[in-house]
């Protein structure tokens, strides 16, 4: 059993910059891909970044490539999310999420979930 707690969310303008964390209980965590989606009110969650088990693979979604970077410390059992030059559309509910390893980009690849953390990005 996994759980997901993230934290770093808030509100910032256009240009600025954000860390969500993600801290994991249970050591299964350490072998889990881990992921971050999003979810913006009326629209479905979305992919957002990937990381693999040992942190050798990441992946990101094309919107947000060259602006985020996902990050892992299996030692500490936690994950990040480094958001630069974030923009309006990148306002939404960030989840974490780990999972076996499957589909890294479809949330059905995943089997747990933190409760979300709100991003705000102001114009």
């Amino acid at each position: 059993q996994v759980q997901l707690v993230e934290s770093g969310g808030g509100l910032v303008q256009a240009g600025g910059s954000l860390r969500l964390s993600c801290a994991a209980s249970g050591r299964a965590f350490r072998s889990y891909t881990m992921g971050w989606f999003r979810q913006a009110p009326g629209k479905e969650r979305e992919f957002v970044a990937a990381i693999s088990w040992s942190g050798g693979r990441t992946y990101l979604a094309n919107s947000v490539k060259g602006r985020f970077t996902i990050s892992r410390d299996n030692a500490k059992n936690t994950g990040d999310l480094q958001m630069n030059n974030l923009r309006p559309e990148d306002t939404a509910v960030y989840y974490c999420a780990a999972g076996p390893q499957g589909s890294y980009y479809d949330t059905r690849g995943y089997d747990y979930w933190g409760q979300g953390t709100q991003v705000t990005v102001s114009s």
